[in-house]
């Protein structure tokens, strides 16, 4: 079964999270195609950008804790829509959740719907939002960081752009999108190449220096007593051993 459904209009590839069953979580599976499908797109000279979507009420539900993927590979995934010499547009209607907010601080302009709300779950499961913070830290304000990274609270859209994590929070998502997409097709493909490089610099050269080091603190979090007891609790829909 494909995890992401992909189409093509006027130099605008759609790649779409379509995996309604575990909410768009970040299977090794799905994680695996979506590196799969941007490839494609990276190669195809035909592609001036790439809108990334979903189907369902939920853009990303962060990791699939039945069968997640490996540490490295989304973290790969993450540096590529970072590298990748073509704009990555996040279009959500949805909820997004822990590791689906660094997939979509990897994204280059993000619009998000009424519907849209967000959290940082991390903290909540005896984990903590340690290789997403290679996208997220160089685009949230750090003071809202601060708040959400350890509270794990929901906020919405209009929430989510006035702390830089969206672009643009809309009532009408596609009126949002429609002049992001016709100034992204009036551009040139070797000056939005030239411009993306500029404005991602510095986040991969944060991926080269960190993510070694996150990749390891996770997979420590992860293999924790803390982290197993709240895991569990999640999947068996009760507040783990610690909640007072």
């Amino acid at each position: 079964m494909t995890l992401i459904a992909t189409s093509r209009d006027r130099g605008i590839a759609t790649l779409t999270l379509d995996s309604p069953a575990n909410r768009n979580a970040l299977s090794a599976a799905l994680v695996g195609e979506l590196r799969e499908a941007l490839a494609d797109c990276a190669a195809d000279d035909s592609v001036r950008a790439v809108v990334l979507t979903h189907t369902g009420s939920t853009f990303c539900a962060g990791a699939d804790l039945t069968a997640p993927p490996d540490p490295e590979a989304f973290v790969g995934l993450m540096r590529e829509i970072v590298a990748l010499p073509k704009p990555v547009v996040a279009r959500v209607t949805g909820h997004v959740r822990a590791g689906g907010l660094g997939l979509l601080a990897a994204c280059d302009i993000a619009v998000a719907g009424e519907a849209s709300s967000f959290a940082l779950t991390e903290s909540r499961l005896g984990l903590a939002p340690a290789v997403i913070s290679l996208t997220l830290l160089p685009r949230v304000d750090r003071t809202a960081a601060n708040r959400y990274y350890l509270t794990g609270e929901r906020f919405d859209a209009a929430e989510a752009a006035r702390i830089g994590l969206v672009t643009v929070a809309a009532e009408d998502v596609e009126k949002g999108l429609a002049p992001v997409l016709d100034g992204l097709r009036r551009a040139s493909p070797q000056g939005l190449a030239a411009s993306k490089e500029l404005v991602t610099a510095t986040v991969l050269r944060s991926f080269d220096q960190y993510a070694e080091d996150l990749i390891a603190r996770s997979a420590a979090l992860f293999a924790s007593d803390e982290a197993r007891e709240g895991m569990t609790a999640f999947l068996e829909r009760r507040d783990p051993a610690w909640v007072r």
